[in-house]
Order: structure tokens, then sequence, then C-alpha cells
């Protein structure tokens, strides 16, 4: 499982997809969180501005990544 550090207080569920590298592109991340194909502590979330908090994790295509402080 992947990491990554929080520089705010959160990071929104499209950064944390092209960050991990899950994507490529803003546009690309939007297409599959719309496409209900991104779960957020095991739940199907289709807001690419979601925000995520340590503690929380995200999973596309079978792989997760973790947020931290």
């Amino acid at each position: 499982m992947e990491t990554i550090k929080l520089r705010n207080e959160y990071i929104k569920l499209g950064q944390v997809l092209k960050a991990a590298g899950f994507v490529e592109s803003g546009v690309e991340a939007k297409e599959v969180i719309q496409n209900g194909l991104v779960s957020v502590n095991g739940k199907v979330d289709t807001r690419r501005g979601k925000k995520l908090y340590a503690g929380d994790i995200a999973e596309f295509n079978g792989e997760k990544v973790k947020i931290e402080n």
C-alpha cells in the first residue's frame, strides 16, 4: 500500500489519484471517479472533490493508497 503525506488538512480525491500515479491527468481522474471505479474507505465515491484526511484509504484498480499526516 502506497502512502501520501498531507501538506494541508486534507487532499481531494482527484489529487490523490494523480499523486499516487493511478492516473495521468485530472481529466482521467474525473472519468474513473465518475464511473464508480474508485472507493474511499471501502465505499464507492463518485465525487472528485471528496476531501480525504489522515487515515483515509482510497482504492482504484486493486491498488490502495493511505493518507497520512
